[in-house]
């Protein structure tokens, strides 16, 4: 699913939620130098974010399409899975991953940070969790199961229980870390935030999600007719409710 991604390269840098400025601010506070890499960059929402912090950030990014977008942007990338990449020698005051991690093997993963980090140099890992509020979410369900009975997107699950779903991939991160050996004691910060949508700006964001990414055209204007029909009903707009969660550990001396 990874690769849908860039089909829309544009509309997903348009439309994707950006991250809190104070997790920035944390991340870049706790790391010993301005040298950033973005692990599966994307378009380059974190890359830029972490930019205009003051940082000089390097991605990878392992679709070429959205690579290209994050170039008009101004980041630098080069074009690799993580695990494939060669950092010919360079090292980071930091890796970052925005919404990308899990595409990444825990363990390789965390070990090749690790060989790419500075001495007291900091892996942080990150994942906005969205929580619709109780009414849209009933109201999508309806939508879902009418247009696409076999899917396996549940909004209700994306409401305030959704930080519990998170969990599992979470933990596996923690876990890989920890396997690395490499590390100190892996660390949770959450950073909690709203941001209100129109109609219009969600059924703009509705098709770089998941599934959603790879329905045909036809399917896909059916849903985005329903759901905004849906949004109407619940007043024309909602208020989301984020939680950016990141694990993060310091790259140790030894």
């Amino acid at each position: 699913m990874a690769e849908s991604f860039g089909a829309d390269a544009e509309r997903y840098d348009r439309t994707r939620p950006r991250y809190p400025e104070a997790m920035v601010e944390r991340i870049v506070a706790a790391s010993p130098g301005p040298e950033v890499l973005a692990v599966g960059c994307g378009t380059g929402i974190d890359a830029r974010q972490f930019q205009a912090a003051g940082c000089r950030v390097l991605g990878v990014e392992p679709d070429a399409r959205m690579a290209d977008f994050a170039r008009r942007g101004g980041v630098e990338v080069e074009v690799a899975t993580f695990e494939d990449w060669d950092p010919a020698g360079r090292g980071f005051d930091a890796v970052i991953a925005g919404q990308a991690w899990h595409w990444v093997d825990p363990v390789a993963g965390a070990a090749k940070a690790a060989r790419v980090l500075r001495p007291g140099g900091r892996l942080a890992a990150f994942w906005n969790v969205f929580q619709l509020p109780p009414d849209v979410a009933e109201a999508l369900v309806a939508v879902y199961r009418r247009i696409l009975p076999d899917s396996p997107v549940d909004p209700r699950a994306m409401t305030g229980q959704s930080l519990d779903a998170y969990s599992p991939l979470l933990a596996k991160a923690a876990d890989g870390i920890e396997k690395a050996g490499a590390f100190g004691e892996p660390e949770q910060w959450r950073f909690d935030w709203e941001h209100s949508y129109t109609r219009d700006e969600w059924l703009d964001q509705v098709p770089t999600h998941g599934v959603f990414t790879r329905l045909p055209p036809a399917k896909l204007e059916e849903l985005l007719a329903d759901v905004g029909t849906a949004i109407d009903a619940v007043g024309g707009g909602f208020t989301m409710r984020y939680t950016t969660v990141v694990v993060t550990a310091t790259r140790t001396t030894a």
